[in-house]
């Protein structure tokens, strides 16, 4: 079995393509099609771990699950997770190669290449279509040299593209027209067509607006396709999407504190979804309001954030609101921020040093260069309901307040709660997708709750698939891939 392949492109980030592939992918395997998601080159801090043991990138792991298939690191076989303004964890085909400022990366990541060829064809032996997404903008021509996100591999694979813009954000007519006039004209050439999204409206209107695209590009516009209201109930994993997603009306208040290397946010997502809560994400600059919860995610860089943290005066609030009886519930980075100290004698996540944590747990983390990655089933503590999350953290964490583990994990244990039950940490990421622990864990707030979470998500994903059926032409499309 040899695959056909199409990549799709976007005029920059945030414009849709992560959401396009996952409906397609979803589409083409309702009707018949083995579909494999692929992604050359991703950045992002919202990842997930692989049937293989590594990691990708989160919006490649919704990719395979629309697909029905299981996620592996072939999929997204290099993945870049920033730790800094100036640099970023290196992931290599699932495992961690080391961290790096940016300007080294770019300089070798042509050496990756050939690996990015490898993985797409071990995939495409196996589908019968491919549907492959760029990273970024396709017309960052000042990053084209030893590209192997978008233009770099689509001419190294020889493989079509379609060029996606969001016309939420206006000018889109420019953003596409613009792209065929700054790019490298044998780049063009690889350009099948391109296709309008988040269209608002009456698409009637937009007629002579693709008329005009079509004319100056000389390939077809597709589209356009209406904004997909359904997005908000789907895993995100651009940090973008987070001022925009929906954060519930309910009476239970869950206060989260926005640190600035802030990973894997989908957690909350079951959270903010359920009906009786409410989420607060804080800026900086703002207090810490009052909260039934206060939720500390995961975090690229540990120490870093903590002194983020601290900055805000956020270890005020949190304390304050500890004394007054609110609890606080730490997810990995944030775990390991409720400790005493948080020590990374080598630099692992940057300069080498120590930090005092948060001290509501009795435990302390030391960082070092091995990475946890694996599923895991659970069973919580407290209640004796099941989670099914996983584990993806550095550091090794002990201390008495581990003879008060959060979860049991077989003959294991995972995570601490304080003497006065207040204070939990847990090394467990996607633990809040467990109906039952979740609707056990909000208590009062959940009673009554509805929310199938997994099967929510496995609904929009075919809701989605239907929309794009409806106003995309799915044979023509088919039939550009090569």
């Amino acid at each position: 079995m040899t695959a056909r392949s199409i990549m799709f492109m976007g005029t920059g980030s945030d414009v849709g393509k992560s959401l396009l592939v996952a409906g397609l992918a979803r589409a083409y395997a309702n009707r018949g099609l083995r579909v494999a998601p692929f992604k050359p080159q991703n950045m992002s801090n919202n990842a997930a771990v692989t049937a293989d043991g590594g990691e990708i990138g989160r919006a490649q792991a919704l990719q395979a699950r629309a697909a029905r298939r299981e996620p592996t690191t072939t999929m997204n076989p290099v993945l870049l997770k920033p730790e800094g303004d100036v640099g970023a964890q290196t992931i290599v085909l699932g495992q961690r190669k080391g961290s790096y400022k940016a300007r080294q990366y770019w300089a070798k990541r042509h050496e990756l290449l050939p690996l990015v060829l490898a993985a797409h064809a071990e995939l495409a032996a196996d589908a019968d279509l491919v549907l492959i997404e760029g990273a970024g903008s396709a017309s960052e021509v000042n990053l084209r040299a030893g590209d192997i996100a978008n233009f770099g591999f689509a001419r190294a694979a020889d493989k079509p593209v379609v060029v996606v813009a969001d016309i939420q954000r206006g000018g889109v007519i420019a953003a596409l027209v613009g792209t065929f006039a700054v790019i490298d004209p044998a780049d063009a050439a690889l350009i099948v067509a391109t296709l309008v999204n988040k269209f608002q409206g009456d698409p009637q209107l937009f007629d002579a607006g693709k008329q005009f695209i079509a004319e100056r590009t000389n390939v077809p516009c597709l589209g356009p396709v209406p904004f997909f209201a359904g997005a908000s109930r789907l895993p995100a994993e651009d940090i973008l999407a987070l001022d925009q997603l929906p954060r519930g009306e309910g009476g239970f208040r869950i206060v989260v504190p926005r640190l600035p290397r802030l990973s894997n946010f989908d957690d909350l997502d079951p959270l903010r979804l359920e009906p009786g809560v409410s989420i607060e994400i804080v800026e900086p600059g703002r207090p810490l309001p009052r909260g039934d919860l206060i939720v500390l995610p995961g975090s690229k860089a540990t120490r870093a954030d903590l002194a983020a943290l601290r900055a805000e005066g956020w270890d005020i609030d949190i304390l304050a609101q500890h004394r007054q009886g609110t609890r606080v519930l730490g997810i990995c980075g944030g775990y390991q921020m409720l400790g005493r100290t948080v020590s990374d004698p080598d630099g692992i996540e940057g300069e080498a040093g120590f930090s005092a944590g948060l001290g509501l747990l009795d435990v302390s983390t030391t960082l070092g260069p091995t990475k946890e990655l694996r599923v895991e089933a659970a069973t919580h503590v407290g209640s004796g309901t099941p989670i099914s999350g996983y584990h993806m953290h550095m550091g090794v964490t002990s201390g008495p307040g581990l003879d008060r583990p959060f979860a049991r994990i077989g003959n294991a244990s995972d995570g601490a709660v304080s003497a006065d039950g207040l204070v939990m940490g847990t090394y467990l990421h996607g633990l809040f997708a467990a109906d039952g622990f979740r609707r056990s864990f909000l208590g009062a707030a959940a009673q009554g709750s509805t929310l199938a979470y997994e099967q929510m998500v496995d609904e929009t994903l075919d809701a989605l698939a239907v929309h794009l059926e409806r106003h995309l032409d799915l044979d023509a499309l088919l039939e550009l891939a090569r």
